[in-house]
């Protein structure tokens, strides 16, 4: 009985999958044809980046969106020792920002290619509803796939 509520628990969640990789999420994308969308957080002292993803990022809308059309990766830049990365995820938060983000804004969030072209940008918080966010996003899609 403790199996099939686990079991129907994983089938109605819609979580979605940060990647925490770009190389990989690059590969991923390419194979699935998926836009990506990056985003630059400060999870533990950025009020905005937690509004973020509280309020659009972990919404059901987006989350019912994002699972079939994009691949997502977080770069997250925590401050609290407790929330500390591992030194190769440091690694490849800093080689993803030193490409995207060299001006360090949190948040930053990037919609981009299979091949790491930015097709939108979103710079601090979006003001915005999940519906509208996934709006922008289907926006920038159509100027691509047109």
């Amino acid at each position: 009985m403790k199996l099939l509520a686990i079991f129907i628990m994983m089938a109605v969640s819609t979580s979605t999958t940060w990647l925490g990789d770009f190389t990989i999420a690059k590969k991923e994308a390419a194979e699935k044809h998926k836009l990506i969308l990056i985003n630059f957080s400060g999870s533990d002292w950025c009020g905005p980046c937690i509004r973020l993803r509280k309020e659009i990022l972990e919404s059901a809308t987006f989350e019912s969106y994002a699972t079939d059309k994009l691949i997502l990766v977080r770069a997250d830049f925590p401050r609290q020792k407790k929330n500390q990365l591992s030194s190769e995820q440091v690694k490849l938060n800093e080689a993803l920002a030193d490409k995207y983000n060299a001006d360090g804004k949190f948040p930053y969030t990037l919609l981009v290619n299979e091949n790491g072209k930015v097709l939108k940008t979103w710079d601090g918080f979006p003001n915005e509803t999940p519906d509208e966010f996934i709006d922008d996003i289907r926006d920038a899609s159509n100027v691509i796939y047109k």
